[in-house]
């Protein structure tokens, strides 16, 4: 790989980008009938939470495994919640819809490798 190519994480805008677009996302979710009532309960540092370890997968600092424990651990919080595919397809679209606000890359190779993240079964609520 060369040198020049970004981490998407890089890519992405660093920390303070995936910040903005977890805090901008869990705004939508909170207002959303949908997938609100089942993130009601959520502690005020999730959105921090998730851009760590958004962050950290997509090549940045190892932060949520050093803080939180890892991929495991993120599992583990979100198993049992059960969501429907009205849901699941709920929170990508206002995933995707945060990432335009925020002014994530909108370049088609960074949002195929975003997209195809936020798809893939990492732990979706179950």
């Amino acid at each position: 790989m060369s040198q020049d190519v970004p981490t998407l994480y890089e890519w992405a805008g660093g920390a303070e980008a995936l910040n903005r677009l977890t805090q901008t996302f869990y705004d939508k979710v909170a207002q959303d009938p949908v997938v609100g009532p089942v993130f009601k309960h959520m502690s005020p540092d999730h959105p921090a939470h998730v851009a760590a370890f958004i962050g950290e997968v997509f090549g940045g600092p190892k932060t949520y495994s050093e803080d939180f424990g890892g991929h495991r651990e993120m599992v583990m919080h979100h198993l049992g919640k059960h969501l429907t595919e009205e849901q699941r397809r709920r929170w990508i679209n206002l995933l995707a819809d945060a990432a335009d606000e925020v002014g994530l890359p909108d370049d088609p190779e960074f949002r195929s490798a975003f997209m195809g993240y936020i798809e893939w079964d990492r732990g979706w609520p179950r």
